[in-house]
């Protein structure tokens, strides 16, 4: 693992780009915070002309697109270059009508990343499932994300 300085350098580049991802851009979703040791997000999605739906709410693909890829580039940081990380599947549930700014965390910690290393020690493929809630800015729930993904460990790291 990379020291926490690198760490930290890595994070506030990570934001930067995202933030300036155009698909982002013209959804106003921000990136608020990349915790340092690239091991939470904290993002956000003011409600804007260019996201609002037919019924003027938050528009559900924006909604997917600020969750889309947190829990993948966490773990591919956290797991390191010897594990393929992807996006397997998901789904949305939503709640309720989001109709100001919308927050998601999210948050890997180490009992995940070592139930992940176990699981996928064998060389198998693991598909941890992970949850993220949407929440506007009084704290109700808008939206659940169930994401499945799937990791393995490369061939190359697996005969060390």
């Amino acid at each position: 693992m990379s020291n926490p300085r690198r760490l930290a350098r890595r994070a506030r580049m990570l934001r930067w780009l995202l933030n300036l991802y155009p698909p982002y851009l013209g959804a106003g979703i921000r990136i608020q915070h990349i915790g340092p040791d690239l091991r939470s997000v904290k993002v956000c999605m003011k409600l804007t002309r260019w996201n609002r739906n037919y019924v003027g709410t938050q528009f559900g693909g924006s909604l997917y697109s600020m969750v889309d890829p947190f829990y993948m580039l966490l773990l591919i940081e956290q797991l390191g270059r010897d594990y393929i990380v992807w996006d397997k599947a998901a789904s949305i549930d939503f709640i309720s009508p989001g109709k100001g700014p919308v927050y998601a965390e999210f948050h890997v910690d180490d009992a995940l990343l070592d139930d992940i290393r176990q699981q996928a020690a064998t060389g198998k493929k693991c598909l941890p499932r992970l949850q993220v809630d949407i929440r506007d800015g009084a704290g109700e729930l808008v939206a659940r994300v169930d994401k499945t993904l799937y990791v393995r460990l490369k061939p190359q790291a697996r005969l060390a």
